[in-house]
């Protein structure tokens, strides 16, 4: 079941000392949107792509233990992607210890985390105030 997660506390991951790539992955599923900024170390796979590279995304990430999706406001492409992967995560990789894996999604999006920490160059990147 995907689990949400505050700006906040994503931003408290990121400027810990803990690894992208290897601790979490932030993956950004906005389309056309994606301009305007990211976060920064993100992973983009528009939506529109998603499903034909989430084997792929899976095959790539099975060993991180925390990926956090995100869209615009989350409120659908995240959410629907964060399914999806987890899904298929766990049907390719079913876990030994019967922990399933658990997908994040970033609530409020990118819209409210880049509002919030556009002018700290260690949390977003590219950030150009066309955002509304």
């Amino acid at each position: 079941m995907v689990k949400y997660i505050r700006a906040s506390e994503l931003a408290n991951i990121i400027l810990s000392d803990r690894k992208v790539w290897k601790d979490y992955l932030v993956v950004d599923v906005r389309d056309r949107d994606w301009i305007g900024g990211n976060i920064k170390g993100s992973y983009h796979v528009p939506s529109k792509s998603f499903l034909n590279e989430v084997d792929k995304l899976v095959k790539d990430t099975k060993d991180i233990p925390m990926l956090v999706f995100h869209c615009r406001y989350s409120q659908e492409r995240g959410p629907k992607a964060a399914r999806i992967y987890e899904e298929t995560r766990n049907i390719l990789h079913k876990p030994s210890n019967g922990q399933y894996f658990e997908a994040h999604v970033l609530r409020g999006g990118f819209r409210h985390f880049g509002q919030k920490y556009k002018d700290d160059p260690r949390l977003v990147e590219n950030w150009r105030d066309i955002i509304r």
